[in-house]
C-alpha cells in the first residue's frame, strides 16, 4: 500500500527536497504540500493523507497547533502527524507529543530517518530522532518519584540475548538502520526485535525502550 503524505513547511526548498526524497521511495507518494499551517489544515481535511509532515514555525497556524487540530486529544478521526523541525528544544518536543504527534525528528537527521519516520507513523508506531531520544530520558528518570510519564517496569517475559543487544543500541540513540549495520541484521529484523522488546517491557515506543535500559541497566553490557 502506498503511503500518502502531506508536507507543511514554509520554505519552498524544504518542501521540494522532501517531495524528491519521499516520491523516490517505492511505498510513498506526496499528495499535497502547503506553505502555512492554515492551508495545511484545510488540505489535510480534503485529501486525507496517511501522514502529515509538519514544520513548527509557519505562518498562520504553527506546526504544534496544526498537530493539535489534526491529532490532538478529542479529535474524532485523528491523523498521523510527524513534526520535522530545525529547532531542537525540549518545550517543542513535549508540546508536539502532548498534542498528538507520532514522531519528532530534526531536519538535520537526513533522508533515511525521514522515510523511516513516515513508515513508522503509517504503521501506527512512533519515531523520535535519536538525538532527542537520549535527551528525553532525563524526563523518564526524573519521573521516578512523582510527576511525569510512567517508566516501564520489569519485563513481562525475559529478553533474548539479541533483544538485549538491540535495546542497548536503541538506548545509545541509534536508528534501526544503524542497529542493523552494527549487528549484521536486516532493518526488518531489527524492527521485529524492537516490537518484541516493547511488548515484553510494556514500552510504547523506542523512547520508552531507551528509558527502560538506562533505568534498569538490564540490557547494558
Amino acid at each position: 500500500m502506498t503511503i500518502r503524505v502531506l508536507i507543511a513547511d514554509d520554505q519552498q526548498d524544504v518542501r521540494t527536497a522532501y517531495r524528491i526524497i519521499l516520491d523516490a521511495q517505492p511505498d510513498m507518494t506526496v499528495v499535497a504540500d502547503a506553505a502555512d499551517g492554515t492551508t495545511a489544515a484545510g488540505l489535510a481535511r480534503t485529501v486525507r493523507p496517511d501522514v502529515v509532515l509538519a514544520d513548527i514555525r509557519m505562518p498562520g497556524l504553527d506546526g504544534l497547533e496544526l498537530t493539535r487540530m489534526l491529532a490532538g486529544p478529542g479529535v474524532a478521526d485523528p491523523m498521523r502527524v510527524v513534526v520535522v523541525t530545525t529547532f531542537d528544544l525540549d518545550e517543542y518536543v513535549h508540546a508536539a507529543l502532548r498534542n498528538g504527534a507520532c514522531g519528532f525528528i530534526l531536519k538535520r537527521s537526513g533522508p533515511a530517518l525521514l522515510a523511516e519516520a513516515v513508515r513508522a507513523a503509517a504503521a501506527g508506531d512512533a519515531l523520535i530522532s535519536p538525538q532527542v531520544t537520549v535527551r528525553l530520558l532525563s524526563a523518564f528518570r526524573a519521573a521516578a518519584g512523582g510527576n511525569g510519564p510512567a517508566r516501564p517496569g520489569a519485563p513481562r517475559e525475559p529478553l533474548t540475548r539479541r533483544e538485549k543487544e538491540v535495546a542497548r543500541l536503541v538506548a545509545q540513540g541509534m536508528t534501526n538502520a544503524e542497529i542493523a549495520a552494527a549487528l549484521f541484521l536486516s532493518p526488518g529484523t531489527v524492527k521485529n526485535h524492537l516490537a518484541h522488546i516493547q511488548r515484553k517491557i510494556g514500552a510504547p515506543n523506542r523512547v520508552g525502550v531507551a528509558a527502560w535500559v538506562w533505568d534498569t541497566g538490564t540490557a547494558m553490557p
